[in-house]
């Protein structure tokens, strides 16, 4: 499936990584579920996916919050993190985002703006073999409001030198689309793994 790009003549490209970059969505909810499950929390696909870029901290919250919970959220962070490591030899790439990064690299500088950890968007890009194709990655601790808040993908746009609206976001969840127009750049939508099959 071809991404369809808007129009414009675009500096900088600034991708999400999870469910953008790397097919790691399904692998992150089944790390989820499996921790979750020991401490009795539901935590349903569907909401999963609409929570897709919020970082892990502000998930456990809500999760806790919603159900009267107090699981540990560095030991819940810590176990998730293991858990989807443990996984990553089965991820792959989104194809019609990666044809974009190939097509691109040393025309325009790119960045990954995400919700999870340094660590773990380096572990994916690692797997994937494309962490040397990013000049910055913007990740959870990096910011004090994430998305659908503008600060991480005006963060990046700041440390690439590039004027938000000469920037392409490329994202597949709606938190990360809302950030992207609150910051004054375009967008390009990536399908869910049900859309793309």
């Amino acid at each position: 499936m071809k991404l369809k790009l808007p129009e414009g003549d675009f500096k900088a490209y600034l991708f999400d990584c999870d469910g953008t970059i790397a097919d790691s969505m399904p692998l992150h909810y089944v790390a989820w579920s499996s921790v979750l499950s020991e401490w009795g929390c539901d935590f349903s696909e569907e909401l999963f996916y609409e929570w897709g870029g919020r970082p892990v901290v502000e998930i456990i919250s809500a999760l806790n919050h919603r159900d009267g919970l107090a699981m540990p959220v560095e030991v819940i962070q810590k176990r998730k993190e293991e858990l989807f490591y443990s996984n990553l030899p089965k991820m792959q790439p989104i194809p019609e985002v990666v044809e974009h990064i190939h097509a691109r690299h040393g025309e325009i500088p790119f960045a990954v703006v995400s919700g999870s950890t340094h660590e773990s968007v380096r572990a994916s890009l690692n797997t994937l073999n494309l962490l040397d194709r990013f000049e910055t990655l913007v990740c959870a601790g990096d910011y004090q409001r994430g998305k659908p808040h503008p600060e991480p993908f005006l963060l990046a746009a700041e440390r690439l030198g590039v004027a938000p609206e000469h920037c392409l976001v490329f994202e597949d969840a709606q938190l990360g689309i809302d950030a992207a127009t609150a910051a004054g750049m375009a967008s390009v939508k990536v399908a869910a793994p049900w859309e793309r099959r």
